[in-house]
């Protein structure tokens, strides 16, 4: 006996699936899932590029500060410096009080003035670099104070401007990523939408019958739901892999090119070229994030659409 119900949303489900299983919409539909995986995952590793390298430069930065000594006119420049290191290495939380002396100070100076001049005709100010402990921070206020009322042409620099710039910048950066990143999202989700909308519109007549012999909203979701969920896992895992493999190649030759001027330029611009751990999986969680928001998506629209053909 032909057993309508079982045969139609049982054994044969399979065999004759509800949203058909090779169709030109749904190959677009996982090729445009592809493609915004792919562009979310490099949106993601750029953010994580620049906050990573941000990290690193306030942290190198608030480690050090300095100080500068300005030549003065009748006043002698190495007594001046000599009472600026005694003040720094007297001061608790300063492990290392290191002087840019003239070679190195001439070095500095060389791809602007070349390397045939004279320091001492020069009033270029002299430079003391203060390491400070992390663990017990140093009274750099005070040792400012000293500095501006025993040492003529003193000034401590904390850095505070650049490192307010750099976190600045950097939030700046990382906020657009993000709205980058939401606006490819939601494109996604707009075009999966679509993509159930016209599904469900080609198939209306095998809706029509389903709701006719019983079926309950909740499976139509379901079908649909399980076949979306296909299409946005392989395209997902298309795009994000190939994202991924870029970066993993651009690792490698960063790495094997890292005395070259490509390189250089590359670490000046973004500093140490590496994703690390995070980006990886930054990049696995949000393949699963697409995958798991295109077919809730489905779902959703699938029950819409019924809400207003019933």
């Amino acid at each position: 006996m032909f057993d309508f119900g079982s045969d139609l949303f049982g054994r044969n489900r399979s065999s004759n699936p509800i949203v058909p299983e090779r169709s030109v919409a749904s190959q677009t539909l996982m090729i445009v899932v592809a493609i915004m995986s792919f562009l979310t995952c490099l949106t993601f590793a750029a953010v994580t590029i620049v906050w990573q390298q941000a990290s690193h430069w306030q942290s190198d930065i608030s480690r050090e500060v300095t100080i500068q000594v300005r030549p003065v006119d009748g006043v002698d420049l190495a007594g001046e410096l000599r009472k600026a290191v005694a003040l720094a290495e007297n001061t608790p939380g300063i492990e290392r009080v290191t002087m840019v002396d003239d070679a190195w100070s001439q070095k500095l100076l060389e791809p602007w003035l070349g390397k045939d001049f004279d320091l001492s005709e020069l009033p270029v100010p002299r430079m003391l670099i203060l390491e400070l402990n992390p663990a017990r921070p140093a009274n750099l206020n005070g040792l400012a104070e000293r500095l501006s009322s025993d040492v003529r042409g003193a000034s401590l620099d904390n850095h505070r401007i650049w490192l307010d710039r750099l976190n600045s910048m950097a939030n700046t950066t990382v906020f657009v990523g993000l709205m980058i990143m939401a606006l490819m999202l939601t494109a996604m989700v707009l075009s999966v939408t679509f993509a159930t909308h016209g599904a469900m519109t080609s198939n209306q007549e095998v809706l029509e019958v389903l709701h006719f012999v019983g079926g309950r909203d909740a499976f139509i979701a379901s079908e649909f739901q399980r076949r979306f969920l296909a299409l946005g896992l392989k395209g997902a895992v298309a795009g994000g892999g190939a994202a991924i493999l870029c970066f993993f190649i651009l690792n490698i030759w960063a790495r094997w090119n890292a005395s070259s001027p490509e390189a250089d330029q590359l670490a000046a611009l973004f500093g140490r070229f590496q994703i690390g751990l995070a980006g990886y999986l930054g990049g696995l969680c949000l393949i699963v994030l697409i995958a798991v928001l295109t077919a809730i998506t489905s779902r959703l629209a699938v029950f819409r659409y019924l809400a207003k053909m019933t």
